[in-house]
């Protein structure tokens, strides 16, 4: 997050798309608005134990900190759009599985504050269709899906599965990262979000409309991860790739 407006001030944007900037605190909001920021997004976690390790916080003083944020973030532009986003929604590296009503109320605090979406992640990909789908049952008691997102890592192999369960509940707006970069710090032994390149792939056999276009993705995937020198994690990636390129 050090660096977000430094890259931020580099891409070539598109009217068509959103760049939103995280920011945890009140010093990154400013710095974000400083650069012309239009959307930012606001975080905080399920589980006690990796908002302690990921934010040095408690559960409680990580909405406080949020709530800080949104209310000087509408008092300086009112047209700002804001994302909220929570981390550990169905497991935890520290605290181990996570019951649906502490997702459920973190989501409730968010939309109130005046988040336009809430994106779920499952952080450490221990997700199962079984426990995605009782964590939506709860929280569609309190919203509608239209007002969620899924993020899904794909450490247990799960990620798509898991996002078939959302899509099925109504969800339609998916997190991924293309090659399947990313990860967290603080979860160790956690991929990245599922592969923009698998699952764009997955949603065009499903006959859904995406507006991607797979073979482009490839490239983007295959030349970021080269640049890097990682090994692409995406399956559709690695089969695609010589057959296009």
């Amino acid at each position: 997050m050090g660096d977000n407006t430094e890259v931020f001030t580099k891409i070539n944007k598109k009217p068509s798309i959103s760049y939103p900037v995280l920011v945890p605190n009140v010093k990154g909001l400013e710095s974000a608005l400083s650069v012309g920021v239009k959307e930012i997004a606001v975080f905080g976690s399920a589980s006690e134990g990796f908002s302690q390790k990921n934010t040095n916080c408690s559960m409680q003083e990580g909405m406080n900190r949020i709530k800080e944020v949104v209310v000087k973030a509408q008092s300086l532009k009112q047209d700002l759009k804001i994302r909220g986003y929570i981390s550990c929604v169905v497991g935890c590296p520290y605290d181990g599985p996570i019951q649906p009503k502490a997702v459920t109320n973190i989501c409730e605090f968010l939309l109130n504050l005046g988040c336009y979406e809430i994106s779920l992640g499952d952080t450490i990909g221990v997700g199962t269709k079984t426990t995605v789908e009782n964590m939506l049952k709860d929280l569609l008691k309190i919203t509608s899906a239209d007002k969620l997102a899924i993020h899904c890592h794909d450490t247990y192999g799960q990620a798509l599965v898991n996002i078939c369960t959302a899509l099925d509940y109504g969800i339609r707006v998916v997190d991924s990262s293309v090659s399947g970069l990313g990860g967290c710090p603080y979860a160790v032994g956690a991929t990245g979000n599922v592969a923009t390149e698998d699952l764009v792939y997955m949603l065009h056999g499903l006959g859904a409309e995406t507006g991607v276009d797979l073979k482009k993705i490839i490239d983007a995937g295959n030349y970021i991860s080269e640049k890097i020198n990682k090994p692409t994690a995406s399956r559709v990636n690695k089969a695609l790739y010589k057959k296009y390129f």
